[in-house]
């Protein structure tokens, strides 16, 4: 079985590779590690082998993680899906969020961001395929969402991201990275990040622009749901 050291290493190796195809700065692309469902001990691990940036969808499970790691410089990225009674939560214990899809949530996160913390790194989840059951904005719901966001003095707007319904079809997985790119750019907000691409899609996801990569099963290996926690 291969090591967690070895699997960054190999990823590693898929993003410059996919990088130095679309001649791009592999630097520039962030590796978010997805520790969800993953014990304390293998994010402990991963860190000593270079990551900082973990990526967690289920806030109890995370809360946990963290206070076990606190000894480690550690930036956390929440990415799951957001309720309203989980945001004071979110607000004072992440550095990012990637899955705000609307302004109620977007003016909770603000209003509770301790004010002794820097403004929260936000992007926008944006559902780019159209699934009934994926969460994220629209398109046309987008330009006045960012709009909004960019107001709220706790928060500071960096990108967008997708979750694109899954597919093994090179043409589909850039076409839905190319849309999330392309309504970054019609914003004409200077923003930064495109948060995109996992373990089967992250070449598409960097040809067409991904500033962060959100990888947890090339990791970590497969995922066991049956521990999470909400």
């Amino acid at each position: 079985m291969s090591t967690i050291a070895e699997n960054i290493a190999k990823v590693r190796a898929r993003i410059r590779e996919a990088a130095q195809a679309s001649q791009r700065d592999w630097t520039a692309i962030g590796l978010l590690a997805v520790s969800k469902t993953k014990p304390a001990k293998a994010v402990r691990e991963a860190h000593v082998a270079g990551l900082r940036d973990f990526g967690e969808n289920y806030l109890q499970e995370a809360l946990g993680k963290q206070q076990e790691l606190a000894d480690l410089d550690l930036i956390w990225h929440f990415i799951g899906p957001i309720q309203s009674n989980k945001t004071k939560q979110i607000a004072e214990h992440f550095d990012w969020v990637h899955s705000v899809d609307r302004l109620k949530i977007a003016q909770r996160l603000s209003e509770q961001r301790p004010a002794h913390l820097p403004p929260l790194n936000i992007c926008l989840q944006v559902n780019v395929s159209g699934e009934a059951s994926k969460s994220g904005c629209t398109a046309d719901e987008l330009p006045a969402l960012a709009q909004a966001v960019t107001q709220l003095p706790q928060l500071r707007l960096r990108g967008l991201m997708t979750i694109p319904e899954p597919t093994d079809d090179a043409h589909e997985q850039h076409r839905a990275f190319a849309r999330l790119r392309e309504l970054r750019d019609n914003l004409n907000l200077g923003l930064d990040s495109l948060s995109m691409g996992m373990s089967h899609d992250l070449e598409a996801a960097i040809a067409e622009g991904a500033t962060w990569v959100r990888i947890g099963t090339a990791l970590f290996g497969a995922r066991d749901y049956g521990q999470t926690q909400n």
